[in-house]
């Protein structure tokens, strides 16, 4: 097969959880500028809609759906919008993610209000779009978990801000996420359905100044993620192009872990 056709997303069908989001947004053009139509969900339908609309003007097949990761229902229901109203489900990329807890002395109410959407939530929506994945013949599941879930906090980076320390519940339920992805592979095994992970580095967000030296003097790169970095690995990951990749995590950090 040509190397086009192995990076092509022509007749899929795609879904993005947490497409408004930062990294979401680049993952939702990623695979539109592929040539799926990409199906983009959160909780407020009314930015989704934007951005969607925004792609549709640049001439990408991009429409925003609603749920709630962390009801159930609202996972069902959106299940079966994606059936009814589009047919099938290719590829999902599980990227949504919710932060009530702020810092190391959080109340613990928060960590569990995080392990309700990120832990719990994350098995259920991955439980049931990879019912639809199934139905379609097969497919590609991939998580977005960060380096995080790898690696302990190197708290330098944070001398000289106002930032804090960084919460524990993105630790734990990042780290829970990347042997999730191999037990998803295993228990895949069969029906034609892979099921990777991608552990990006830092995403450059207008951090604070004396974050960004902190941080980018240590990266081989000396630069953190651009908004472009994660749309070719997405590609691969969903393409056929990475049609004998399973079960894996890539870190992507630049060689900060290098």
């Amino acid at each position: 097969m040509h190397v086009k056709d192995l990076l092509s997303l022509k007749n899929t069908v795609s879904l993005v959880t947490g497409g408004a989001g930062n990294y979401g947004k680049c993952i939702v053009e990623g695979l539109a500028e592929a040539d799926s139509t990409v199906l983009m969900a959160s909780r407020n339908l009314a930015a989704g809609q934007e951005v969607a609309a925004r792609f549709r003007d640049q001439g990408l097949d991009v429409h925003a759906l609603q749920v709630d990761q962390g009801d159930p229902a609202s996972v069902r229901a959106l299940k079966e919008q994606i059936r009814s109203q589009f047919g099938k489900l290719d590829v999902f990329i599980n990227n949504a993610v919710s932060r009530p807890m702020k810092g190391y002395n959080a109340p613990i109410e928060d960590f569990a209000e995080s392990m309700r959407v990120n832990a719990t939530g994350s098995m259920d929506i991955l439980r049931e779009m990879a019912d639809l994945i199934v139905e379609n013949g097969g497919g590609s599941i991939i998580n977005i978990g960060s380096m995080m879930g790898m690696f302990g906090p190197d708290l330098s980076n944070y001398e000289g801000t106002n930032m804090g320390t960084p919460p524990p519940d993105y630790f734990f339920h990042n780290a829970g996420l990347l042997n999730l992805t191999k037990y998803m592979a295993q228990v895949l095994a069969g029906k034609n359905v892979r099921v990777n992970c991608i552990s990006p580095g830092g995403l450059f967000n207008n951090q604070p100044e004396r974050f960004l030296e902190n941080y980018t003097k240590k990266v081989p790169l000396r630069r953190m993620a651009n908004n472009d970095d994660i749309k070719g690995l997405i590609v691969l990951l969903a393409s056929p192009a990475g049609a004998y990749i399973n079960g894996e995590n890539i870190l992507m950090d630049g060689g900060l872990n290098a």
